[in-house]
């Protein structure tokens, strides 16, 4: 199934919002919107693409009302969730965690631009597997320019045939925080800043 959102913010007026497919966003505050699931997604075939759009003096924070569970599907074990920012105003985007549970392969891609006087902060948490679950896998990509210059390019891996898998001692949990403009921030992990501005944070270890 393919599933798109669109949430557009502008100042001094609610966001916009359009829906389709098995992911659906509502409205819980003023300047705050939720991600809510139609359906169980993402399956394996799944395609979620969430767009997120922050004019200039806008201000939003985009949530999750529960965690994301990924699963496999009858045909195939992965499915892809792609995010597309657009932020020139100030975004606070912390969606609960994404659960890559029995076998399932998931893939994310983010691509960031911001304006110059934009403000941000993204924070993404995985977790493979639930209780005695091993054999998921998870990719996640940050692709960020800030004014058309590059801001960031990074990218992680979890689980079975991921590039840190090892018997001993493979993580199964991480959690990536990027800033924009600050250069430091309270992050689970070690905030490193970046040469254009901002800064990132990456944790990993056994459990959310």
């Amino acid at each position: 199934m393919r599933s798109e959102v669109l949430v557009a913010a502008s100042a001094h007026r609610r966001p916009r919002i359009e829906c389709t497919g098995a992911l659906a966003a509502r409205l819980t505050e003023p300047d705050t919107v939720h991600l809510v699931s139609a359906a169980a997604t993402p399956l394996g075939g799944d395609y979620l693409h969430i767009r997120v759009v922050v004019e200039a003096g806008a201000t939003l924070r985009v949530r999750s009302a529960a965690a994301t569970v990924v699963l496999p599907g009858a045909v195939t074990l992965e499915s892809h969730a792609i995010w597309t920012l657009e932020v020139d105003g100030h975004l606070d985007l912390d969606p609960q965690p994404t659960i890559v549970a029995a076998a399932s392969r998931h893939h994310t891609s983010t691509r960031l631009t911001l304006g110059g006087a934009a403000g941000v902060r993204v924070r993404e948490r995985v977790q493979i597997g639930r209780t005695d679950e091993r054999q998921g896998f998870w990719s996640g990509s940050l692709h960020a320019d800030v004014d058309g210059a590059p801001l960031l390019r990074h990218r992680v891996e979890l689980g079975v045939g991921a590039v840190a898998d090892d018997e001993l001692g493979t993580p199964m949990a991480a959690i990536s925080e990027l800033h924009y403009p600050q250069r430091e921030a309270e992050t689970a992990g070690t905030p490193l800043a970046l040469a254009a501005g901002g800064c990132l944070s990456t944790w990993q270890g056994r459990a959310l």
